[in-house]
């Protein structure tokens, strides 16, 4: 028997899918007795003609009976004498459109179901996109209902027109337009003899013997999903998406670029010698190189690294999606942040046009200018999968908000390279004789976060130190005056602070900074701009009730009438900072005793 072929059926509400599924289940022999006599009793319930109703085979949320609709994805396994097969039965309602993208990623041929009575409609359109552009090239084209129609060649004419129309803009190998009926079984099985002037075989005829090409990835391909350690041994392990492994194999390390070979291959607790794609494996390295969770090992094939990417993006959160908002990218095991630089175009699901747009909708397909806070390692979607496509996660809600391909990286990124100069920041430092910090303050409005950091300038100042004070709202007034106080534009405020932080720790300063800095992503990020050995955390954790209590420039008051949409305490956020370097409460006493007693802390970060 053949490998198991990979099927998906979509298209628009109630086109017939499930009836479809149903009846293929039916006539393959799929089905237990008691399901048999099931179907039939509560076919005769719903239905007074006497025809089974195949739907209920695959409806079996008693929410989708109620609603008439396939809300969840149901996956249903069946075989003939020439092939085993796995079909996905997606919901074809607007509102669940992200369920029916997950299934077009896992599958190999798309059956997209059109009502004769109807025709090509905008879902099925859409659908037929998404197919696209999650890798899909085989294309059945199943025109359903047609004892509708009274089984007329000039409706399905029509329509075989509007689908070869449609297919001039989508790349594929292979497509076959089919009338049936599936409640009937016209052409579902076997061909009927209700439509003698269609020529071509039945849905299943044709299922059996499709030839689905096959396209071989170039080389080994295994993004590192965990790092273990066993008696000062480490086992990178995780899954292999492309090619194969041995022994001995030089493979190449992402992001950097290192090379080693492989010494061992571990799977199902067994050295082996070689392992294959889709294998879950360890391997461990001749070479003692720092590798963690997101890194790469590539033979054969080379990948890249890049900051700046266009991508086709599907968008699925309820909120709409717009310039400069930031979000986590998971692509393979790699998870880092990423804003949304700019739309390029949106795309009109009815006719495939671009179009000029600021924000897309749930459901809406664009094309975007992706800009990621650190470097990320990816490949073209059309050359390794598992490397070229992602997912898109809101940070606050933590849902999966958008998914999309990667087309290529900017140029803009490609062509920057970090010079290197001859005075460095250890030159500078020695020069000023000091070791640059920066102490980040992070605490609510009124926590006493900036008297701290004022204080604190002052004592180091007094011994002889080069420093620079960063206040929040002094920094908003200045080179942060174009942000505004929502989630991305916060976010971008820290990145920036943190930026300029760097720049003055190379200078050899020591840098003070008193922002809110409500999130802890936001920190970490920072942290990792400044550089781990530089970023000192101070936790002023003075509580809610005291800050409002003092309210000094009465925000609390405002926040709490109304005024003031996303402010912190009230109604944003503050995540308490997990492993500060430094927490203390100015709430039991004055600012003079609490800075000598932070001073006193502090001293060994600078040694």
């Amino acid at each position: 028997m053949e490998s198991i072929l990979k099927i998906m059926t979509c298209g628009s509400v109630d086109d017939g899918k499930s009836t479809l599924i149903g009846h293929l289940l039916y006539d393959a022999k799929m089905l237990f007795t008691d399901q048999e006599k099931s179907l039939a009793l509560e076919s005769s319930a719903l239905r007074e003609d006497g025809v089974l109703d195949y739907s209920l085979l695959l409806d079996g949320l008693s929410i989708e009976r109620e609603q008439g609709i396939t809300i969840d994805v149901a996956y249903r396994y069946f075989a003939t004498d020439k092939r085993s097969f796995i079909v996905a039965d997606t919901p074809g309602h607007e509102e669940y459109t992200r369920n029916m993208a997950v299934a077009a990623s896992q599958s190999d041929l798309a059956v997209l179901l059109i009502d004769a009575s109807k025709g090509v409609l905008t879902q099925t359109r859409r659908h037929l996109r998404i197919c696209s552009m999650m890798g899909i090239k085989e294309y059945v084209f199943a025109v359903n209902k047609m004892d509708v129609v009274n089984y007329k060649k000039d409706t399905f004419q029509t329509i075989y027109e509007d689908i070869m129309k449609l297919m001039e803009e989508i790349p594929h190998s292979h497509i076959q337009v089919i009338p049936l009926s599936a409640l009937i079984g016209d052409n579902v099985t076997k061909k009927s003899n209700r439509m003698d002037w269609y020529e071509g075989p039945s849905l299943l005829e044709y299922l059996e013997v499709v030839d689905i090409e096959t396209k071989i990835e170039e080389g080994f391909v295994m993004p590192i999903q965990r790092v273990a350690r066993k008696d000062g041994i480490r086992y990178l392990q995780g899954n292999i998406t492309s090619g194969n492994i041995h022994t001995e194999d030089e493979v190449t390390i992402y992001p950097g670029g290192a090379t080693t070979k492989i010494k061992e291959i571990i799977t199902s607790q067994k050295n082996v010698d070689s392992a294959k794609k889709g294998m879950a494996i360890s391997v461990t390295l001749s070479s003692d190189i720092d590798i963690s969770r997101g890194y790469v090992l590539v033979a054969g094939t080379s990948l890249k690294q890049t900051r700046m990417l266009e991508a086709d993006i599907l968008w699925m959160d309820e909120n709409p999606m717009i310039e400069g908002k930031s979000y986590l990218l998971k692509l393979a095991t790699q998870t880092i942040n990423a804003s949304m630089m700019k739309i390029k175009y949106g795309v009109d699901a009815d006719t495939g046009k671009q179009i000029a747009c600021r924000k897309i909708e749930k459901n809406g397909i664009a094309c975007v200018d992706i800009a990621c806070h650190e470097d990320l390692v990816f490949d073209g979607f059309e050359k390794h999968q598992a490397l070229g496509r992602f997912i898109l996660i809101d940070k606050v809600s933590n849902a999966t908000a958008g998914c999309g391909t990667i087309k290529y990286a900017l140029r803009r990124s490609e062509n920057i390279t970090r010079q290197i100069h001859d005075i460095t920041p250890d030159l500078r430092a020695k020069a000023l004789g000091q070791v640059p910090k920066t102490i980040w303050f992070t605490g609510l409005s009124g926590s006493g976060k900036s008297s701290l950091a004022n204080e604190i300038e002052k004592l180091l100042v007094q011994e002889g130190k080069h420093t620079m004070l960063l206040d929040g709202d002094n920094v908003r007034l200045g080179i942060n005056k174009d942000l505004v106080f929502n989630e991305y534009d916060r976010s971008e405020n820290i990145r920036r602070v943190a930026e300029i932080c760097k720049l003055m720790n190379d200078a050899g300063i020591i840098v003070i900074t008193a922002f809110i800095s409500p999130f802890e992503r936001d920190r970490k990020m920072a942290k990792d701009i400044i550089g781990e050995d530089k970023y000192v955390e101070v936790y002023v954790s003075t509580p809610l009730e005291e800050c409002e209590r003092r309210d000094v420039k009465g925000l609390y008051r405002k926040a709490r009438n109304g005024e003031i949409p996303n402010f912190t305490g009230i109604n944003s956020p503050y995540e308490v900072p997990q492993n500060p370097n430094v927490e203390i409460d100015t709430s039991d006493s004055d600012i003079v005793d609490k800075t000598k007693e932070l001073f006193e802390r502090l001293k060994n970060h600078f040694k």
